[in-house]
């Protein structure tokens, strides 16, 4: 796997967080750490170097994951947004299990998928569905507009969707994979506006094709004003060449998407593979 362009961040793995803190390092594609006081999470795990059923064919990883899997710290939840290789990957989640063992919650009809790799907590969700994983932590699985499937012949066998994670007085929602739609403005109006969320940006040309299962930045942009998020991340960039854009381009359209809809820079950010942002009520945010 090489790198390309730009710098790693350097994870702040052990930042000391009160109650109402998160911390979140970008790995890459849609994978996150999400660090609460009582748990450390990971989104849509993805270590391996191709996005395919096999490892020599498929997507190849163009950046190295932004914290090396021996530097995980212990996982607790693992959050899995739908079925597809690029973000449920088998053999990440094997390594995972053999090390971790953690809980795991995906969308209903694939828990037998996640429990055949070994895992024994298990707990699928359906859309609106919450868990209360222990007293300051809640999740809640919500809808998007995708799709599933592992072959031929399973399109749209299990569900899709996104999460809240309600973390004391904290909202992070992870975006999973998605087009745009109606749901967003949904989600902030029934679980309340998000104080991070992390939200694609990539793979979204050419339109006729992507429109319906991921988000350009413009419409990106637009699912962060619909929840009236007060910060969204990028993801689903810059990690696997999946589509017709250039490599470079979901950033620079990102600038401007924000110009052109007037919100500031600082309000929807891009982070470098291992860069941590520490949500801190009261004391972090956008200026």
């Amino acid at each position: 796997m090489a790198e390309v362009g730009g710098e790693q961040g350097v994870p702040q793995l052990d930042a000391g967080l009160g109650r109402d803190d998160v911390a979140i390092t970008f790995v890459g594609h849609a994978t996150f750490l999400i660090q609460t006081p009582t748990a450390n999470i990971l989104t849509d795990p993805m270590w391996s170097g191709r996005a395919s059923p096999v490892q020599w064919l498929g997507h190849v990883r163009v950046r190295v994951p932004g914290i090396a899997f021996d530097d995980l710290p212990r996982i607790d939840l693992i959050l899995m947004s739908h079925n597809h290789y690029d973000h449920l990957d088998k053999d990440t989640l094997l390594k995972i299990r053999r090390k971790f063992s953690p809980k795991v919650i995906v969308p209903t009809g694939d828990k037998a998928l996640v429990e055949s790799i070994g895992f024994t907590d298990v707990r699928e969700l359906d859309w609106w569905d919450d868990v209360q994983i222990d007293p300051l932590l809640k999740i809640t699985f919500a809808p998007t507009q995708h799709s599933s499937a592992r072959g031929l012949f399973d399109r749209d066998k299990s569900l899709w969707g996104s999460y809240m994670i309600q973390s004391g007085d904290s909202r992070i929602y992870f975006g999973g994979d998605a087009g745009y739609s109606k749901h967003y403005k949904d989600i902030g109006i029934r679980l309340g506006a998000p104080d991070v969320s992390l939200l694609g940006i990539g793979a979204y040309e050419p339109q006729w094709f992507m429109k319906p299962m991921h988000m350009n930045p413009m419409e990106a942009v637009k699912a962060h004003q619909d929840m009236d998020s007060k910060l969204s991340i990028a993801m689903h960039f810059g990690t696997f060449h999946m589509s017709a854009e250039a490599f470079d381009q979901p950033k620079a359209d990102l600038k401007t998407a924000l110009s052109a809809a007037g919100v500031g820079e600082s309000h929807f950010i891009a982070l470098e593979e291992g860069e941590t942002f520490v949500h801190s009520p009261g004391k972090s945010g956008p200026d």
